[in-house]
């Protein structure tokens, strides 16, 4: 039906404006919360199914938000405990909904959201590189504390959030799939420029990671020596480029002192009884006395900081029940997305992209706090989709399944 076909067409446009907006995190709201609802509502209503595949994590789930709601009990009547729960409970929703739409039409659904979520990339990049050079002439727009942020209050969150635009950039030029080379090589310059200049040692240390395990997944899942020596070659170039942009960009002054103190070990908010660490220490001897946590939100009244560990978080915000589901998570989406990789598919080299983006944020989890960061639920929700649509593929003996 005409109208039908209009009506799918206006909700992968939104889809599409759903993930680029992404990158619009200048403050708690941003325009990827305002077209969230009426996105997931008209792809409701257009039908979207939950497979078995995704049953284990929405199980996982629900059983860490109700161990956060019992947290949150004896605070009920504080607004900021209850306002990030409820904002827990919507992002865990958004992730849901990533999981059941991408199950079905999986390889054109995530293509076209990993291009949305590239351009967001690019994007944002961009605008955080004019900014910290200061070719505006605005001051602190584009910059924080010294480092580029681009479309983000916190430069640690841009530097994390364009790795995955950079691994699927990068994945494109390694197995010839990326249909303009040159402006995916662009694009991946630029992203890697923007990672730089966020000074984040998470990002930086995460990103090499992530695009290591690509790299030799990639590789081993390549028969073809030809190609294999392509994706040496290529990554070798890409390699060199990045190195040649970082010394450029090392020649402006401000650049190389603002990267000889963040290349430190640690910094000075790192260190002390009552810097990042001590504090974790201090906490981490408190929570096995406290069955249900400190409540959600309550580690920076008695520290006066967020616990910049989102595994120490989940116990002082959910208890033991909260820090072992949140465990449980990572490991049984670690589980899958290794699968993912191990074992032919149609879905690997979607899963090549986003496990590695996916894994170094739960590394990344061991000094930041991730759990409110919104790209992060996409990413999970598409790990758990690849892995459905894998068990349907599987299940059919290995032949095209029927994606209506």
């Amino acid at each position: 039906m005409p109208v039908l076909r209009v009506v799918r067409g206006l909700a992968r446009g939104m889809l599409a404006a759903f993930i680029f907006f992404a990158c619009f995190a200048f403050s708690d709201t941003s325009p990827y919360d305002l077209i969230a609802l009426p996105t997931m509502a008209l792809w409701a209503a257009l039908g979207i199914r939950l497979h078995r595949g995704v049953l284990p994590l929405m199980g996982l789930l629900i059983l860490y938000l109700a161990a956060i709601v019992m947290a949150l009990i004896p605070y009920l009547d504080e607004a900021f405990p209850l306002t990030w729960t409820i904002q827990l409970i919507y992002l865990a929703l958004t992730c849901l909904f990533f999981a059941m739409l991408f199950s079905d039409e999986t390889q054109g659904r995530m293509e076209l959201a990993l291009r949305a979520y590239t351009a967001s990339c690019v994007f944002s990049a961009g605008l955080g590189i004019v900014g910290y050079l200061d070719l505006i002439g605005i001051e602190d727009l584009f910059y924080k504390y010294g480092r580029a942020s681009g479309t983000f209050q916190d430069p640690n969150v841009f530097g994390s959030f364009l790795t995955l635009g950079a691994l699927y950039l990068m994945h494109g030029l390694l197995s010839g799939t990326a249909r303009r080379p040159l402006l995916a090589l662009a694009g991946l310059l630029v992203i890697l420029a923007g990672i730089f200049l966020s000074f984040s040692r998470g990002s930086w240390g995460g990103t090499v990671v992530a695009v290591l395990v690509m790299v030799v997944s990639v590789y081993a899942a390549t028969p073809s020596a030809r190609l294999r020596r392509r994706i040496v070659l290529l990554t070798l170039v890409t390699l060199g480029l990045g190195v040649v942009a970082i010394v450029g960009l090392l020649s402006v002054d401000h650049v190389a002192k603002m990267f000889e103190t963040r290349a430190a070990v640690t910094q000075d908010y790192d260190e002390g009884e009552t810097g990042r660490f001590g504090n974790q220490i201090r906490g981490i001897g408190m929570l096995p006395s406290l069955p249900f946590g400190m409540g959600p939100m309550h580690w920076r009244l008695i520290f006066g900081l967020e616990p910049h560990n989102s595994y120490i978080g989940s116990f002082a915000n959910g208890g033991w029940l909260g820090g072992a589901v949140f465990i449980g998570i990572v490991l049984a989406t670690g589980f899958v997305g290794f699968r993912l990789l191990a074992r032919p598919s149609p879905y690997r080299a979607h899963a090549q992209i986003v496990w590695p983006a996916l894994l170094m944020f739960f590394l990344q989890a061991l000094q930041i706090d991730i759990e409110k960061w919104r790209h992060v639920y996409m990413m999970l929700g598409m790990v758990w989709a690849l892995e459905a649509a894998r068990l349907r593929w599987c299940a059919a003996g290995g032949r095209p399944v029927s994606e209506a």
